[in-house]
């Protein structure tokens, strides 16, 4: 199984810089997602490793061998392109077989590859139909399907499931990191969607800009982030700014925010000083929101309501003049006065950022 090793990678197109300072260290068997906003530098990222296009700086090395100036083809990878591109002229099975084909499998190995991954990507029933009679959805799976027949023991997917409705978007991914873990591969597997990454991968890298912001598991990344830019990014956050009025001595972190509204929270091992400006983010299913008044909470009112399938989602208005998002179960009704108290243990404390929340947040 494969490791990769990307040092201090650099890509620039002209004065444009792709990315820079890229370390990342993919072990064997992983299954790595590349998470991201778009123009984050995603693809150049694939395409540097690939070989598709040369490295400004850096190296790359795939079991312990610098791969630059290796041509794509001697690379020994799978990948599944966004852009999908099927032989026109080849049946989907035929598409799928193509490369144990010219490998000159046995024939009864290859008719178990070809009924494997049919059956993976349930298209069975369409195995004799050329790309043209597909859906864009059909087209995509045997890509996918494709690229797994390979065997090749580093799969690249970059965007595999795009073009596929939600359910079965959900049913392919499983499916698809089921066959990975099996098969003992290693996968990169690029996307943009937070969910997905967090359902497939071991590791997930957070980048932006070229850079990388952030490297852990799905669950690390989700409860304790350690950048803004992540709790932002990865799933949803609210974002209060505040000033902190008193540490005591059981590590509990006294704010204050705007029209003297106030809160206790834990200190999360950050050596944090009284009167340093901060930022508390905390995720709507976080709070607790209440129609009567409770200990350590802030007062807001509800200027909204959606049904989400088992709960409900209010935007609530607070007396910090914050808009934020809260889930709960209880039907509190589309306004009035609510009471929001904070999970001292869930809620993050952040320092202020130098330029701003705003700049520090957006996506670009």
């Amino acid at each position: 199984m494969p490791n990769v090793e990307i040092t201090m990678l650099g890509k620039k197109f002209g004065r444009v810089v792709a990315l820079t300072g890229v370390d990342l260290e993919i072990k064997d068997g992983e299954y790595l997602a590349i998470l991201g906003p778009s123009g984050c530098g995603k693809t150049t990222l694939i395409n540097c490793l690939t070989g598709i296009v040369d490295i400004t700086e850096g190296k790359i090395k795939i079991d312990g061998k610098n791969v630059e100036g290796i041509p794509i083809e001697k690379r020994d990878f799978a990948m599944v392109f966004q852009n999908i591109a099927l032989f026109p002229h080849m049946t989907v099975a035929e598409n799928i077989t193509y490369a144990p084909f010219v490998n000159d499998i046995s024939p009864s190995e290859l008719k178990k590859v070809e009924s494997e991954m049919l059956k993976l990507v349930d298209l069975l029933e369409q195995k004799d139909l050329y790309p043209r009679a597909l859906s864009g959805g059909a087209q995509q799976k045997t890509a996918v399907a494709r690229a797994l027949a390979t065997r090749e023991k580093l799969l690249i997917l970059d965007e595999p499931i795009s073009a596929l409705d939600y359910k079965v978007r959900v049913t392919l991914r499983y499916a698809i990191r089921k066959l990975v873990k099996e098969l003992g591969l290693t996968a990169i597997h690029i996307t943009h969607d937070q969910e997905e990454a967090c359902s497939v991968a071991d590791r997930i890298v957070i980048l932006r800009a070229g850079e990388i912001v952030e490297i852990g598991t799905p669950q690390e990344l989700y409860s304790s982030p350690q950048t803004l830019f992540t709790m932002n990014f990865l799933g949803e956050s609210n974002f209060l700014e505040g000033v902190i009025t008193e540490i005591t001595s059981d590590d509990r972190i006294h704010i204050s925010f705007r029209n003297n509204q106030s809160v206790g929270l834990l200190n999360d091992n950050v050596d944090f000083e009284e009167g340093e400006s901060v930022v508390v983010a905390f995720r709507p299913e976080n709070a607790v929101i209440s129609k009567k008044s409770t200990e350590n909470s802030l007062i807001g009112d509800i200027t909204g309501k959606q049904f989400i399938g088992g709960y409900f989602r209010y935007t609530i208005i607070l007396r910090t003049d914050d808009e934020i998002l809260l889930d709960s179960q209880l039907d509190l009704g589309s306004q009035g006065n609510v009471f929001i108290q904070l999970n001292p243990k869930e809620a993050r404390i952040f320092r202020a950022p130098i330029y701003g929340l705003k700049k520090v947040l957006t996506l670009e």
